[in-house]
């Protein structure tokens, strides 16, 4: 739960800090960190 929330508080952060370069980043990595738990990737890293 602390790992969640810490990451909630990155996003914030990304957002608050108005820098529109830091928003893209956090965005595309969230997008991408999603597209591949979907894919079952991180299952397979992790085998």
């Amino acid at each position: 739960m602390l790992f969640r929330t810490a990451r909630r508080v990155d996003d914030l952060e990304a957002l608050a800090s108005g820098n529109p370069a830091r928003i893209e980043r956090r965005v595309k990595d969230r997008l991408l960190g999603r597209a591949l738990a979907r894919a079952g990737f991180w299952r397979w890293l992790w085998k």
